[in-house]
């Protein structure tokens, strides 16, 4: 029943695809400035300065390859796609685009030659950018040395890669749009806005997507499919929600990976290293101001659930005694830079994988200018197994007042060989 109701949809979203190919473009387009394009040292300055706020090389560049060329894998669950080589190079790269090609991707969602384009590249929030900031970050693509790499086509499982299918899930799920002001707010506000909404596409993790891969769009949380984590709820106080936090420590967080009782690590520890940490304390403060208006979201009601048994809690502990302790305190308290571990939300959400990934292969902050030597924890994938890891888990999400449920060994196996990235 469940997979006849998934093929309707997608027989829908198809009839919906032919319709607007055939009666509703949905593009728009805003000239540029010859200001905004010239190749001179502030506009180059400007749009890397854009292309770091963007992290346009997490996805751009492959591990250990040349920036911009392309080559990272991204695996979804509607297949593999390969991120394109984005240098001035002209078969390659975009150096045969004109600005007008690079705003009608990043605006519209269509390649030069009029080629949807999958929001695995995150058109949808790219689509707020304004036409100035697309040609500065032209400008900067533009200065780049041009590398030669050829591009691999996607590899998507059918029907998503059929282009109709597409053009109905944009009908349903995108609408172009720069992001308006809020008249309401002051400009530190509306700066914040522009830069989460927009080029931080902090909604591509932050957010649930449904079935087809929509983003709800509200940073409520979002398990990462394609990394292997959860992005925990900006919104949510029982996971990351920055209501409650002081600015300044926000913006710490941000700049440097950690803050007064809180480290980056997984995905995030990577926006830090390669975006955060080089904008501006302005921006960031931006971004802070903006992420403490965002209205709270309730959590979702969880089930108590019976206590582990007694046999897996004492195992836990004593794994605890052996492998923790003498960093996190015996009772989970933290010592200097190590965190507390009692209260600790990134141990109690409902979704357990970060908790059994940084047990598995340890937890790193990133070296950061505000934090050069940061402190970090050792993997125990090669030191627990499977039952093991999720004693340990288990015990941690449920002692000193945590109140989560069980991890299972099937769920430490799960994550046990997915690759960190």
């Amino acid at each position: 029943m469940k997979r006849r109701a998934a093929y309707l949809l997608l027989a829908v979203l198809a009839l919906l695809g032919a319709w607007a190919a055939l009666a509703w473009p949905r593009e728009e387009f805003i000239a540029s400035s010859p200001a905004d394009l010239a190749a001179t040292p502030a506009n180059i300055a400007r749009g890397a300065y854009l292309a770091r706020a963007g992290d346009c090389m997490a996805c751009h560049t492959a591990r250990g390859g040349v920036p911009y060329a392309g080559g990272r894998i991204l695996d979804t669950p509607f297949g593999r796609f390969h991120a394109p080589n984005i240098t001035p190079e002209s078969t390659t790269g975009i150096g045969a685009w004109s600005a007008d090609d690079f705003w009608r991707a990043l605006h519209n969602g269509k390649s030069r030659d009029g080629r949807l384009l999958y929001p695995a590249f995150p058109y949808t929030n790219y689509t707020k950018v304004t036409r100035a900031d697309s040609d500065a970050l032209f400008a900067y693509l533009r200065s780049l040395p041009p590398v030669r790499q050829a591009n691999l086509p996607h590899s998507l499982r059918f029907p998503y890669n059929q282009q109709l299918l597409l053009a109905g899930w944009r009908l349903l799920y995108f609408k172009p749009g720069v992001q308006a002001p809020d008249a309401a707010r002051d400009a530190t506000w509306n700066r914040g806005a522009y830069l989460v909404e927009g080029l931080g596409h902090c909604s591509a993790c932050h957010s649930t997507r449904n079935r087809f891969g929509a983003s709800e769009g509200t940073l409520g949380g979002g398990l990462i499919a394609s990394l292997g984590w959860y992005a925990p709820a900006l919104t949510s106080n029982a996971e990351a929600g920055l209501g409650a936090w002081r600015e300044d420590h926000i913006v710490e967080l941000l700049g440097t990976g950690v803050a007064p009782g809180a480290s980056v690590t997984g995905p995030m520890a990577e926006v830090v290293a390669q975006s955060l940490q080089h904008m501006t304390n302005e921006d960031l403060t931006a971004m802070a101001r903006y992420l403490k208006s965002l209205p709270g979201t309730p959590s979702p009601a969880r089930e108590a659930g019976p206590p582990p048994p007694e046999q897996v809690m004492q195992a836990g502990a004593k794994l605890y005694g052996q492998h923790c302790a003498a960093c996190h305190g015996e009772r989970g308290e933290g010592k200097g830079p190590y965190p507390a571990l009692a209260g600790n939300r990134a141990l109690t959400l409902g979704e357990p994988v970060n908790a059994i990934r940084v047990v598995l292969n340890g937890g790193f902050p990133p070296g950061t200018t505000g934090n050069p030597r940061p402190y970090g924890m050792p993997p125990f994938s090669h030191v627990l197994d499977d039952s093991q890891a999720a004693n340990l888990v288990t015990y941690l999400r449920a002692s000193w007042g945590n109140a989560a449920a069980p991890v299972s060994a099937p769920q430490v196996n799960r994550y046990r060989n997915v690759p960190l990235d």
